[in-house]
């Protein structure tokens, strides 16, 4: 069960007021909040999300299943996966953090499927760039089909337009059949998605679609995008209660940030062959502070790494 409580969970054709933005009914919005105790944000309750997910992040399945029961052993194999570009700069900070998140967003609210344990695929740390930050298979239609989402996540300090540009280029370059190909080839030379899906008709029928002599046409009604923007933000940090007016703040400010965004991302790439076939999930989630949260979870990390 996902620790966050739900604000919005619609689809964007129900939040939207902007009438000049279209389509609309191929994306949704999702915005969420940590609770409050003894009149502060719940700091810790935060961390351990992220480290109650990091396993399937950023490790195979065989060697998660390998520490079932061990889970200092699970954390410390885990955290040796870190690329911890956390500790570079203003940018990249908090980006592998955000992925964790991304990951345990997508298995307890999504119930996806974790097909390929990103961090680990990504342990380059010239390679944080490349590719999309999570790859997950969802079970559809009660086990006959499938949709597969390629995850973006950014922790920033604002989600203000200037901000939104770097994600929405992440997204736009995540898209092109070259990557959609490497994608679909990493989860298809792996062999977690032998172990997570059981039904071999279904095995079957997602590695035929995501076969290199499939068209990418064929799978872009199946392809979702969950765009995580986890982000610092000055209303949360204002309260020390979990009030109706404060949801209704960050209910109003989470509507108007997805407008923007995802009409900045039409007039960017609003042109992609099959635009509005393809599913689009802005996730907003918001933090009092981002540098403490980073700063204890490299800290924690860095104790694990030398475990």
């Amino acid at each position: 069960m996902i620790k966050f409580e739900i604000l919005i969970d619609d689809s964007f054709a129900n939040t939207n007021r902007d009438g000049t933005i279209t389509p609309v009914d191929n994306k949704s919005v999702l915005s969420m909040i940590n609770d409050f105790e003894d009149g502060k944000w719940r700091f810790q309750e935060f961390q351990n999300f992220i480290w109650d997910n990091i396993a399937e992040t950023s490790l195979s399945f065989k060697e998660r299943e390998s520490l079932v029961d061990k889970s200092h052993s699970l954390l410390t194999s885990a955290a040796q996966s870190l690329r911890l570009t956390d500790k570079d700069g203003d940018i990249s900070k908090g980006s592998e953090l955000a992925e964790i998140i991304l990951y345990g967003i997508m298995k307890h609210h999504y119930n996806a499927l974790p097909v390929v344990p990103k961090i680990f695929y990504k342990q380059n740390p010239q390679d944080n760039a490349k590719g999309a930050d999570s790859v997950h298979i969802v079970i559809e239609n009660g086990g006959t089909d499938f949709s597969i989402w390629f995850g973006e996540a950014k922790f920033y300090n604002s989600i203000e337009d200037a901000r939104l540009g770097v994600i929405i280029e992440s997204v736009e370059n995540s898209l092109l059949t070259d990557k959609i190909k490497k994608e679909n080839s990493i989860i298809t030379n792996i062999s977690d998605i032998n172990y997570l899906i059981g039904d071999k008709l279904l095995r079957n029928k997602i590695a035929t679609a995501l076969s290199p002599k499939e068209s990418i046409d064929n799978l872009k009604p199946k392809l979702h995008i969950p765009i995580l923007l986890l982000h610092e933000c000055a209303i949360t940090k204002a309260q020390t209660t979990l009030t109706d007016d404060y949801k209704n703040e960050l209910i109003e400010y989470h509507k108007q940030r997805s407008e923007s965004y995802f009409k900045k991302q039409i007039n960017k790439f609003g042109g992609l062959h099959m635009y509005s076939e393809i599913h689009f999930h802005v996730i907003l989630l918001p933090v009092p502070n981002k540098k403490e949260i980073v700063d204890k979870f490299v800290s924690i990390a860095d104790f694990y790494k030398n475990q």
